[in-house]
Protein backbone atom coordinates (compact mmCIF):
# COMPACT_ATOMS: atom_id res chain seq x y z
CA UNK A 1 0.00 0.00 0.00
CA UNK A 2 1.33 3.80 -0.69
CA UNK A 3 1.59 6.23 2.09
CA UNK A 4 1.21 9.01 -0.21
CA UNK A 5 0.31 12.46 2.12
CA UNK A 6 -2.66 14.06 0.06
CA UNK A 7 -1.91 17.31 -2.13
CA UNK A 8 -4.44 19.92 -1.38
CA UNK A 9 -5.17 22.39 -3.67
CA UNK A 10 -8.75 24.96 -4.43
CA UNK A 11 -9.77 26.39 -7.48
CA UNK A 12 -8.64 29.66 -8.90
CA UNK A 13 -12.54 30.34 -8.45
CA UNK A 14 -12.60 30.11 -4.69
CA UNK A 15 -12.08 33.59 -3.66
CA UNK A 16 -15.59 33.67 -2.78
CA UNK A 17 -15.67 34.59 1.08
CA UNK A 18 -14.14 31.16 2.48
CA UNK A 19 -17.21 29.17 1.40
CA UNK A 20 -14.76 26.69 -0.17
CA UNK A 21 -13.74 22.97 -0.03
CA UNK A 22 -9.93 21.49 -0.60
CA UNK A 23 -9.51 18.56 -2.80
CA UNK A 24 -7.13 16.17 -3.31
CA UNK A 25 -6.33 14.21 -6.41
CA UNK A 26 -3.19 12.42 -6.44
CA UNK A 27 -4.72 9.81 -4.37
CA UNK A 28 -7.35 9.05 -6.85
CA UNK A 29 -4.88 6.56 -8.76
CA UNK A 30 -3.22 4.87 -5.77
CA UNK A 31 -6.50 4.89 -3.43
CA UNK A 32 -9.60 5.21 -5.98
CA UNK A 33 -10.59 8.36 -3.29
CA UNK A 34 -10.49 12.15 -3.79
CA UNK A 35 -10.20 13.39 -0.12
CA UNK A 36 -12.32 16.87 0.17
CA UNK A 37 -11.96 19.32 3.46
CA UNK A 38 -13.50 22.62 4.53
CA UNK A 39 -10.44 24.92 3.61
CA UNK A 40 -11.25 27.53 6.40
CA UNK A 41 -10.66 24.19 8.47
CA UNK A 42 -7.49 22.28 7.55
CA UNK A 43 -6.69 20.21 10.47
CA UNK A 44 -10.86 19.68 10.79
CA UNK A 45 -12.24 16.08 8.89
CA UNK A 46 -11.69 14.92 5.60
CA UNK A 47 -14.40 13.05 3.61
CA UNK A 48 -12.55 9.87 1.38
CA UNK A 49 -15.19 9.98 -1.37
CA UNK A 50 -14.99 7.45 -4.10
CA UNK A 51 -14.48 8.62 -7.78
CA UNK A 52 -17.77 7.85 -8.95
CA UNK A 53 -19.01 10.05 -5.80
CA UNK A 54 -16.72 12.62 -6.43
CA UNK A 55 -17.07 12.87 -10.14
CA UNK A 56 -21.18 13.03 -9.68
CA UNK A 57 -20.51 15.77 -7.19
CA UNK A 58 -18.62 17.79 -9.72
CA UNK A 59 -21.27 17.28 -12.36
CA UNK A 60 -24.23 18.59 -10.44
CA UNK A 61 -22.10 21.81 -9.07
CA UNK A 62 -21.71 22.17 -13.05
CA UNK A 63 -25.12 21.70 -13.94
CA UNK A 64 -26.51 23.64 -11.03
CA UNK A 65 -28.26 20.70 -9.62
CA UNK A 66 -26.93 21.15 -5.95
CA UNK A 67 -28.31 24.35 -5.43
CA UNK A 68 -24.97 26.30 -6.26
CA UNK A 69 -25.25 29.72 -6.18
Amino acid sequence: MTTESPRWFKSSYSDNGGACIEVAANLLITHGTVPVRDSKHPDGPVLDLPARAFSAFVGGVKDGGLGAR
